[in-house]
């Protein structure tokens, strides 16, 4: 290593200079490779260096977004098409029911219960919890929330300043006062309650009690284990259910089925395979378990309920990498003994299940299945998994959630949503075909209406290598076969940890087109669009491809006449401020500008800081020589080279995000600003008191439309009352 003294720089050739940033002369050898990391120094956010420099850039980006045009209309339009409202898929214990509700003026939804009916047919409906109250600021949130079988009490976790620190307490639903808790370092921890209601299972760090580490963020994650609650004494005492023989970073959902059986599923990050194991609570003591295994295969994903019947359905990908269901008895849980029911037609993938009761007491599988895109959700005979049918979808889109009221019970449950149709929840009656929404359905179609007359399509590309590539295009309507022009675009993606890019409500991507831009939302790999196979050639080593995928897009709609590198715009968040990072560097002259938020930037140190260390199944490891070379092969921070023409670039980092720390996006800032030779503005929206998940909703539309502001400014689109 090498740290030198390093120098303080400011922007580079041939416009106004930006805030200074030191220099820091530091080179690394590690496994033969030479890593300069001129910027480390920023990863001490309370430094006074950083804190300066961090106040210094807040200006510049307030004072370039404050002057940009547009910023009502695009706040106008996102507000109203915010405004659809929404409504979870209920969850039925005893004879209540609670779901979330979202209304339209209100920074995050609130908890309801409906406790039956009133004289008149009208339902005894009742906010049991709502942030809001709790937290008029809106920077509580409602991370997590599980009733009792009976319905009477309701676990529930809050964190405050997006930093997703939660505590877990238990209310009376009658009274709303405290029954438990709080029990501390639970991070959206799962509640299995017992049977009985008298205690529950759930997740948490064993290092819970360590006052040593209460500085320390990554701790929430550290350690987790799987412990039993009983209401009423302190979570200290509670004894050890699970874990113990797992390695960090191990986490853990457990749930309840059938009144006994205790399932627990074990996995290393959100891109790994995942164990899972069963237990019978009627047959052991309920504080050591007596576990057996159900499927341990490391590459390999299941999933698992418990039937009406009593019997064990699986969704797995063992065997099957589009996923399959099983059935087995819940006491031979081998993969031995597993009967093969429904399996997916070619090119589709199964991504969902739940075991229902049909008309005379008939066992039935509803069963999400997906191709080119979409879902289709069919019913299947429980016991021959042959199929009988479908249940009718408002349109071509996802299906978010399917759950059975009560369990088991003929009433389906399945959230919808698509690019034209805000998420909601609709009921499925299995002994009459019939369906009902738990909302209005013309709530949607003014929604549609507000971001003018927009469709969709579907198209197919070739990447870099010949493989063809979905992708989903958000255009003026009513109808557009050809391109009317180059316009601006706006193309969003993801890219990764398997996750599918079905059709989903965007607000941002319907007020752009709204003001006459076009969308793009391609399909790349490291998503789960084509099942596991697609995941695994866009992750680890081959991460290089889904950004080649990125890359295939823009040129195919510049191509096709769609857009134009002066008009081509990036947005990523996350994983996904990776992919349109890594893009940007590695092709600056095809896109005008990008926005990366939260993103993941520098590859080399990604897992020390956040949750990185969770997610080396799907990057890899900077301490494996052969990994760090994959990493380093993309790494967008690693990539900057002086001289170079940048896109516009906005780099929106959220200063209480735990997951991914601020300090990605602070040092990517630095050197693109020292690095570019274009007069086109690189900015940092540092933000306090922001996190990684849920966000008040009046400050995320107001960070959207800067957003919007921002990348329109530089792709010429002008919003002018066409939003409004």
């Amino acid at each position: 290593m090498n740290p030198g003294t390093g120098s303080p720089q400011g922007g580079g050739v041939g416009r106004a200079p930006y805030p200074a940033a030191w220099r820091q002369e530091l080179v690394e050898t590690r496994h033969g490779y030479r890593v300069a990391d001129p910027y480390r120094w920023l990863e001490d956010s309370g430094s006074v260096r950083t804190g300066a420099w961090l106040t210094r850039q807040r200006a510049v980006a307030e004072h370039h977004l404050a002057s940009l045009p547009g910023h009502v209309a695009w706040r106008r339009s996102l507000a109203v098409l915010e405004a659809a409202g929404y409504r979870s898929v209920p969850v039925r214990r005893g004879d209540r029911t609670f779901w979330l509700r979202g209304e339209p003026a209100a920074d995050h939804p609130v908890l309801v219960v409906d406790e039956g009916e009133l004289p008149g047919g009208t339902r005894r409906a009742r906010v049991v919890l709502d942030p809001c109250a709790i937290d008029p600021t809106g920077s509580t949130t409602l991370d997590a929330w599980e009733p009792a079988p009976d319905g009477r009490l309701l676990a529930y976790q809050l964190s405050a300043g997006g930093t997703e620190r939660a505590e877990l307490r238990v209310i009376d639903v009658d009274t709303g006062a405290l029954a438990d808790g709080p029990i501390d370092h639970v991070r959206y921890s799962p509640v299995a309650w017992l049977p009985d209601g008298s205690g529950f299972y759930y997740v948490r760090s064993e290092e819970a009690t360590c006052a040593a580490i209460r500085g320390d963020a990554a701790h929430l994650t550290r350690n987790r284990r799987v412990w039993l609650h009983r209401l009423g004494k302190a979570a200290t005492g509670d004894p050890l259910v699970f874990g113990a023989n797992h390695p960090p970073p191990t986490g853990y959902r457990v749930a309840v089925e059938g009144g006994r059986w205790l399932l627990v599923t074990a996995f290393e990050g959100p891109a790994a395979g995942t164990e899972l194991w069963i237990a019978d609570l009627a047959a052991c003591d309920i504080t050591s378990p007596r576990f057996l295994p159900v499927q341990r295969e490391p590459e390999a994903r299941t999933s698992a309920r418990i039937g009406p019947d009593g019997l064990l359905y699986l969704l797995t990908t063992l065997d099957a990498a589009r996923g399959r269901v099983c059935v087995t008895d819940p006491a031979e849980p081998d993969p031995r003994h597993w009967h093969e029911l429904v399996t997916p037609a070619a090119g589709a993938t199964i991504d969902a299940f739940a075991p229902l009761t049909g008309a005379r007491g008939r066992r039935l599988l509803a069963v999400a299945h997906r191709s080119r895109g979409v879902h289709e959700l069919a019913l299947h005979e429980a016991t021959t998994g042959k199929r009988r049918g479908t249940v009718p979808l408002p349109g071509a889109g996802t299906v978010t959630r399917l759950g059975e009221q009560p369990p088991g019970g003929p009433y389906l449950w399945f959230g919808y949503t698509d690019h034209l149709t805000p998420a909601t929840a609709i009921r499925y009656d299995t002994r009459y075909d019939t369906r009902r929404g738990r909302r209005d359905s013309g709530i949607a179609n003014r929604v549609t209406g507000a971001a003018g007359d927009v469709v969709t399509r579907q198209v197919s590309y070739r990447s870099a290598d010949g493989t063809p590539v979905r992708m989903f295009l958000l255009l003026p309507g009513p109808d557009v076969e050809r391109p009317p022009g180059p316009r601006p675009l706006l193309l969003t993606a993801y890219g990764g940890f398997g996750v599918a890019m079905t059709p989903r409500y965007h607000p941002e991507l319907l007020t752009w087109v709204a003001a006459g831009g076009l969308a793009a939302v391609p399909c790349v790999r490291g998503g789960g669009d084509e099942g596991q196979a697609w995941h695994r050639a866009g992750s680890r080593a081959r991460k290089p491809a889904a950004i080649a995928d990125v890359h295939a897009a823009a040129g195919w709609l510049v191509r096709h006449g769609w857009t134009d590198p002066s008009r081509l715009c990036l947005l990523g968040a996350s994983n996904g401020g990776l992919l349109m990072g890594a893009a940007a560097v590695q092709r600056p002259e095809l896109y005008r500008a990008v926005a990366c938020v939260a993103p993941l930037l520098d590859m080399v140190r990604y897992e020390r800081g956040g949750l990185g260390r969770h997610w080396r199944a799907e990057y890899g490891s900077a301490d494996v020589p052969e990994e760090l070379g994959w990493l380093l092969s993309y790494s967008p921070y690693h990539h900057v080279r002086p001289g170079t023409a940048y896109p516009a670039t906005l780099l929106l980092a959220k200063e209480g995000d735990t997951r991914v720390p601020p300090w990605h996006a602070w040092k990517q800032c630095a050197a693109l600003q020292h690095a570019t030779s274009d007069r086109r503005p690189i900015l940092l929206r540092s933000i306090p008191e922001l996190g990684h998940g849920a966000t008040a909703r009046g400050a995320g539309i107001a960070i959207t439309a800067e957003v919007l502001a921002f990348l329109a400014a530089q792709a010429g689109l002008d919003p002018g009352e066409r939003v409004a």
